[in-house]
């Protein structure tokens, strides 16, 4: 049986990732902030699924949660071969009105930890020939939209570029860019989710299933919605100062900032 390490298990995206690779059979390791969240979890998966949950209880935003996660990443014996780097959060406010310290956890956590986690996990795949890192962004990744979507582009091009460096080992590096996902993350952040049209909300289940097809295809990047593929499509073509202020806008109303 093959194994997974999710970073930010308990909730969102990352728990549905581990219920669909626990189905599937794979061990895993489940990464988050809370121990209690985290042991619920692993015994649901291991009494649902029969597979082996490990927990491992690490802040990222911090460099002693990163250098944990790194240990157990590069840990020969029990090797890890797929990484779903998922952590993440967004801060509540424009530019300027969050606090230096939040914007630089943030940070931390969305390329910092990425970039570790990403290293760690596949030096060692690339050892054996084989393995798979999903790196969590953002459709923000493709908008001029603040601190956010900044860290969020970041992460599409360091994974592209990572991507290629890896072609032909046996490693398989993809950028997974969702858009609004029902999920703890607006909740976390305090922001309002009212005004949300209904149609831009994605299954969190629905995504990773996607997803993963994706990375089996060997795509680098994965907008698995054709609604969003639609909306990235014409952020392609739009003019730079139009779609700065329109994103702009449409940030302050419906996302982080």
């Amino acid at each position: 049986m093959t194994t997974a390490l999710i970073t930010g298990a308990t909730a969102g995206i990352g728990a549905a990732f581990a219920r669909r690779l626990a189905a599937d059979g794979h061990n895993l390791v489940l990464v988050a902030r809370s121990t209690e969240r985290l042991r619920e979890q692993a015994t649901e998966l291991h009494d649902r699924h029969g597979i082996e949950a490990e927990v491992l209880t690490a802040d990222l935003s911090e460099d002693d949660g990163i250098a944990s996660v790194e240990a157990r990443l590069t840990n020969r014996r029990q090797p890890v071969d797929l990484l779903i780097n998922n952590a993440g959060f967004g801060n509540k406010g424009r530019y300027l009105d969050v606090s230096m310290a939040d914007e630089l956890k943030m940070l931390k956590v969305h390329c910092e930890a990425v970039l570790r986690l990403t290293s760690a996990a596949a030096a060692g795949m690339k050892e054996r020939g084989r393995g798979g890192v999903v790196n969590v962004a953002s459709v923000a990744a493709f908008v001029p939209r603040g601190t956010y979507g900044a860290s969020k582009a970041w992460v599409v091009q360091f994974t592209q570029g990572a991507a290629k460096d890896l072609a032909g080992s046996g490693v398989r590096l993809m950028a997974l860019c969702p858009g609004f996902v029902r999920t703890e993350f607006h909740e976390r952040a305090g922001m309002g989710t009212g005004n949300i049209p209904g149609w831009m909300w994605l299954d969190a289940d629905r995504l990773v299933a996607s997803a993963l097809a994706d990375l089996a295809r060997g795509k680098s990047v994965s907008i698995p919605d054709a609604r969003y593929k639609a909306l990235m499509g014409l952020v392609k073509v739009a003019p730079r100062g139009l779609l700065g202020g329109v994103t702009s806008k449409t940030g302050r109303k419906y996302g982080p900032q």
